[in-house]
């Protein structure tokens, strides 16, 4: 019998679990994370560590239900373009249809978007037989707005490539900016009206600081790293990610979906492991952070556990950063 989750406790137990996008589908709450699985492989910067080659879905009915694991929904091998590492997955419907954004290795080893399709958010899912194409990098995060458009939000660097993209082709050996340049920001592209492909080139989005001038790459505490996502409040575009190297979740507020965003604070402070993976939903009249830490392996970074917290916000919009730990 599945047990009731609880606040900063580990989702499941049977599986590592990391990256959650979670949704509200038909009344539910669905979860879409990656599954860590055991490796014997180098740990390094390029996450080699990450051996994820399939995709779980779970559910819930609310946030005091026990989970359900509707088991592997989606695996690489099913997938014609993709070679390895499928990470950090997002899941949206539309059409009718539900979708399931996923990147992977191709076959030379350059990561890319693919979508598989069901016509259940357990799924299974069927993967379209080719990538997204100009996609690249990692981590898509597909936000809808209220006039239906979708956007796909998308990037990570280091071993997510992101700066091997800085001339718009790929450039195996090509460096970030300085520290004193402007940092790297996220990619987001419209969708098609059948979720299949973009109908825009990718854009990079653009943070500012306080004062009006973009994030510099050096600035680590606050500049994009990874996951971003997106969800909108109070008739504001927030977007959230991770900064990577200082190992938090933080966010940036804007007036559009395509940006510019102006950088806030700080979500979610560092937690057990080196990455942070996270979306934000609202369900009936709360909002909730799901994210992930390494406390169920013990510390051991590339087998996670993924989590969730009540978030809340301030009068003015901000939001209340959360203890990831909290005295019991």
């Amino acid at each position: 019998m599945p047990k009731q989750p609880k606040p900063h406790e580990p989702l499941v137990t049977h599986i590592y679990t990391a990256d959650p996008s979670a949704h509200v589908f038909e009344g539910r709450i669905y979860i879409y994370p990656s599954h860590d699985l055991d490796h014997d492989g180098p740990i390094n910067d390029n996450g080699d560590q990450y051996k994820m080659e399939d995709y779980h879905v779970l559910s819930m009915d609310d946030l005091n239900s026990p989970v359900t694991d509707h088991g592997e929904v989606l695996h690489v091998k099913d997938v014609p373009w993709a070679s390895c590492q499928m990470w950090a997955p997002d899941a949206a419907f539309k059409n009718g249809k539900y979708y399931l954004f996923f990147p992977a290795r191709d076959h030379e080893g350059i990561f890319r978007i693919g979508v598989a399709t069901s016509s259940s958010p357990a799924g299974p899912f069927k993967a379209e037989e080719q990538y997204i194409q100009g996609s690249f990098s990692i981590d898509p995060a597909v936000f809808i707005d209220e006039d239906e458009q979708a956007y796909m939000l998308f990037g990570g660097l280091w071993g997510g490539q992101l700066e091997k993209w800085q001339t718009g082709s790929y450039v195996e050996n090509a460096e970030g900016p300085a520290p004193d340049e402007p940092a790297l920001g996220p990619r987001i592209a419209k969708l098609s009206e059948d979720m299949l492909s973009m109908t825009t080139e990718a854009m990079e989005m653009v943070i500012l600081d306080q004062e009006g001038q973009p994030l510099t790459a050096g600035n680590e505490e606050c500049r994009y790293f990874e996951g971003p996502w997106m969800h909108k409040y109070n008739d504001k575009y927030y977007l959230s990610y991770s900064t990577g190297s200082t190992h938090k979740l933080v966010y940036a507020i804007g007036d559009s979906p395509m940006g510019p965003f102006t950088y806030q604070g700080t979500i979610l402070p560092p937690v057990m492991g080196w990455t942070t993976h996270h979306s934000i939903v609202q369900f009936e009249e709360k909002w909730y952070l799901f994210y992930h830490d390494c406390s169920l392996s013990g510390g051991v970074d590339y087998k996670r556990c993924v989590k969730f917290a009540e978030l809340t916000y301030n009068s003015d919009g901000t939001i209340r950063m959360i203890d990831p730990y909290p005295e019991k």
